[in-house]
């Protein structure tokens, strides 16, 4: 089966397409932010605040049970390479995010202590 890269943008266009406010409105949060964090002089690598890191994790380990729900799955389906590829990918994606949004926030919250 040979796909083009043509092909492949209007496949993920449909897929992407009833889930755009919600990717929007997670952008918005993330860099919104991320903007006020760094006006109040956050740097993500001098600032260290572990259970932002340990938050993001259970959020993106709990996309392996929401994410096939969310698309009217089921876990079942998940059966190849690729769907496992997709999922965990998904889930990394989703701990990053909320790793992004979490870290500053926390910095926000508590102020600019090391810990």
């Amino acid at each position: 089966m040979i796909f083009s890269l043509t092909g492949i943008f209007a496949v993920l266009s449909f897929a992407v397409q009833p889930f755009l406010p919600l990717i929007l409105a997670v952008l918005a949060v993330l860099v919104i932010v991320q903007l006020i964090a760094r006006r109040r002089s956050y740097r993500s690598g001098t600032y260290r605040y572990f259970p932002a890191a340990i938050m993001a994790l259970l959020v993106g380990l709990s996309t392996l049970w929401w994410l096939p729900a969310l698309t009217y799955s089921s876990l079942a389906f998940v059966t190849t390479l690729i769907d496992w590829t997709a999922l965990i990918a998904a889930a990394l994606g989703v701990a990053l995010v909320t790793w992004l949004v979490l870290h500053p926030l926390s910095y926000l919250i508590r102020g600019p202590r090391q810990s």
